[in-house]
C-alpha cells in the first residue's frame, strides 16, 4: 500500500506540468493562426477600432503569447475567464456542456465493454469456425468504417424509416445531484428519466463506440488464445475443474493489456465526441469545442481541451491501480 501510495503521489505531481504543457501547446497553436483575434471577436472587417483596443487591452493580445497564456490560464482556474464571443464565463459554458458528453462517452464505453469483451471470447472459443470468422469481420469492420458514414446510415434505418429515436432535445430532470441525468436518475432511482436518456443517447453512442468494440473484441480474441496456450491451463485441465473456472482464470490473465486499451478507449471516446454531437445534435463539449473553432474563439477551445485533458489522465491513473487489483505481480 505505501508503494502504491507513493505511486499515486508521483502521478497527481504529474498532472499539473501535463495539463500546462497540452494546454500550452494548443493554446500555441491556436493564437498565432487569426493575425488580429480581436478584430475578428469584435466583428471582423467593420469592427469598432476602440472595441478592438479594449479587447487586445482586456485579453492582453499586445503581451508575448506566454504572457497571454499565463493571464488566460489565471482567469479560468480562477473563473474569472469570459469568453470575447459569447460573452459568458468558460467555466460555466464548460458545465452546461460537458454532461452531454459524459453521458455520451460513458453509455459508449459500457457498449464497448458489453459487447467488445464477450465478442472476443466467442471468437477465442470458436476459432477457425464461421462464428470466428463473422466476428473478426464485424471487427474489421469496426476499425475501417468512417463514424460520420455510419451515423447518417444509423439515422435513416432507425429514424427515418422506423422512428425509434429522436433527435432533438436533452432529458434533463428537475433535480440535481451530479450535474450529469443519467447518474442523477440512478441515484434517485428515477428509471423513468433513465429511459429517456438511453433512448437518447443509445445510437450516438452505439456509433461512437463501434470502432472501439471492433478493437477489443480482436484484442480480447488475441490475448484469450495466447492465455489459453499458458501452462497454468494444463495445470487446471490436470487438476480435472471445471471449464468455466479455467476460462474465469483464462480471462483474469488476460484482462491486463485488456485493461490498457480501455483506458485508451476512453480517451479515444471523448476525442470522436465531436463528429458524432454534430451528427445527432447533442450539445455536449465536442460540439462546443468546434463551435469555438468557427467563431476564432480559441480561449474556450482552450478551455474545453483542460477538461477533457483532466478526465483522459484521471482516468489511465485509475487504470494503472487497476494494474495491481487485477495482477497480484504488478507493484509499485
Amino acid at each position: 500500500m505505501a508503494e502504491l501510495r507513493r505511486f499515486i503521489i508521483r502521478r497527481l505531481i504529474t498532472f499539473v506540468p501535463t495539463l500546462i504543457g497540452v494546454t500550452f501547446i494548443v493554446y500555441l497553436i491556436a493564437a498565432v493562426v487569426p493575425a488580429n483575434p480581436a478584430r475578428l471577436w469584435a466583428g471582423g472587417q467593420k469592427a469598432n477600432q476602440q472595441v478592438v483596443e479594449m479587447l487586445i487591452k482586456e485579453y492582453h493580445l499586445n503581451q508575448p503569447f506566454y504572457i497571454q497564456y499565463y493571464y488566460f490560464m489565471k482567469g479560468f482556474l480562477e473563473n474569472t475567464m469570459v469568453s470575447p464571443v459569447t460573452g459568458y464565463k468558460v467555466w460555466h459554458e464548460i458545465k452546461v456542456y460537458m454532461p452531454v458528453t459524459v453521458q455520451l462517452t460513458l453509455i459508449s464505453f459500457v457498449f464497448i465493454v458489453l459487447i467488445g469483451i464477450p465478442l472476443g471470447i466467442i471468437s477465442a472459443l470458436k476459432k477457425d469456425t464461421w462464428i470466428d470468422a463473422t466476428i473478426r469481420v464485424i471487427a474489421l469492420l469496426g476499425v475501417s468504417v468512417p463514424i460520420f458514414w455510419l451515423a447518417y446510415l444509423l439515422i435513416f434505418l432507425f429514424f427515418t424509416k422506423l422512428g425509434w429515436i429522436t433527435l432533438s432535445g436533452t432529458p434533463t430532470p428537475p433535480y440535481s445531484i451530479t450535474g450529469i441525468p443519467l447518474i442523477d436518475s440512478i441515484l434517485k432511482l428515477d428509471w423513468r428519466t433513465f429511459a429517456e436518456v438511453i433512448k437518447r443517447y443509445w445510437l450516438p453512442a452505439l456509433v461512437l463506440a463501434y470502432p472501439g468494440i471492433g478493437v477489443i473484441a480482436r484484442l480480447v480474441r488475441n490475448t484469450f488464445l495466447d492465455a489459453l496456450g499458458s501452462d497454468f491451463v494444463d495445470y487446471i485441465d490436470a487438476r480435472g475443474l471445471p471449464r468455466n473456472q479455467m476460462y474465469r482464470h483464462v480471462l483474469k490473465n488476460a484482462m491486463v493489456p485488456i485493461v490498457t486499451v480501455l483506458g485508451l478507449q476512453f480517451g479515444g471516446l471523448l476525442a470522436g465526441a465531436p463528429i458524432t454531437e454534430t451528427i445527432f445534435g447533442l450539445p455536449g463539449i465536442g460540439r462546443f469545442m468546434l463551435t469555438s473553432i468557427y467563431s476564432s474563439d480559441y480561449l474556450s477551445m482552450v478551455g474545453g481541451v483542460f477538461v477533457i485533458a483532466l478526465i483522459y489522465m484521471t482516468v489511465n491513473l485509475i487504470v494503472d491501480i487497476l494494474y495491481a487489483v487485477i495482477d497480484p505481480r504488478v507493484r509499485y
